[in-house]
């Protein structure tokens, strides 16, 4: 590769897609931990929610977003999807030669480190959690640790109508998590990328004894590790005047807007809505 193409590749952006708008916490901490990198976000809200979906609809869909960040030339991928990553990540991989990451593997690995007494929960759609991917993973890191998986289906929802901070979502929490309360696990992996948006009422919930693990902030030190080892880090951040970050929906731009605004550590102008039919 000659220096002019290598450095161009080091320019282009980056593509994030979610089911809706959970896959901006992982947007959030590529912002804090890798801040010249353009980031190019696809949020699938006309499908949203993924959870309850087939693994067929969601390879479908995962493959139809890829194309899309393809074509907007993109130099890494991230599915910042629990459900995607646990259902078409492999496929994906195969089909495109493009480095791509997704959240459950650098979550897991950092729910092995963090537990002290080898019993972790995960809460999660349940496509994630009938998967039983980080379970399988986690064995894998660390033989005889326990897993427990809680299927949360509301939680994206609420997040979706932006009751973030809302009596319902309490209860709501109260429901799901009761359960894993009396099984004296001491980490809880957030695996579903909307939950740390509601990870106040989850702690809350929870108590302080137990650690909560948050994959967006794994996956964004995974994905600046990636660039370094693949030679593509940007170096220099976007001149002056240029469209710093772009984001697409496939519906409900209007809402996306104001909910990404309440999460980003800055303000979007706008989202772009796409008729991923094409793709």
């Amino acid at each position: 590769m000659d220096k002019e193409m290598y450095c161009h590749e080091k320019e282009a952006p980056i593509g994030v897609f979610d089911s809706g708008v959970g896959g901006l916490t992982v947007v959030r901490e590529i912002m804090k931990q890798i801040p010249n990198e353009q980031i190019i976000y696809f949020g699938d809200t006309a499908r949203v929610p993924y959870g309850s979906k087939s693994r067929e609809t969601i390879v479908r869909y995962s493959k139809e977003i890829v194309h899309f960040l393809q074509t907007q030339g993109v130099k890494a991928i991230v599915i910042a999807c629990n459900t995607a990553s646990a259902f078409a990540l492999d496929e994906v991989e195969r089909e495109w030669d493009i480095p791509m990451i997704g959240v459950v593997k650098p979550g897991a690995k950092a729910a092995v480190r963090a537990t002290r007494n080898g019993r972790i929960g995960v809460i999660g759609t349940e496509g994630t959690i009938h998967s039983k991917i980080y379970s399988q993973y986690m064995e894998e890191l660390q033989k005889g640790i326990q897993v427990l998986g809680k299927a949360c289906p509301l939680f994206v929802p609420l997040v979706e109508e932006g009751l973030l901070e809302d009596p319902v979502t309490d209860e709501i929490a109260v429901r799901y998590l009761s359960e894993l309360i009396d099984r004296d696990i001491d980490t809880l992996i957030l695996g579903c990328t909307h939950y740390p948006l509601i990870a106040t009422a989850i702690g809350r919930v929870m108590g302080e004894k137990v650690l909560l693990v948050n994959p967006a902030y794994e996956t964004a030190r995974e994905l600046k590790q990636l660039l370094e080892c693949q030679g593509l880090l940007r170096e220099n951040p976007p001149g002056l005047g240029k469209n710093r970050h772009q984001f697409f929906v496939s519906d409900a731009a209007e809402k996306f807007k104001r909910i990404a605004n309440s999460i980003l550590p800055y303000g979007i102008l706008s989202a772009n809505a796409m008729n991923m039919e094409q793709y």
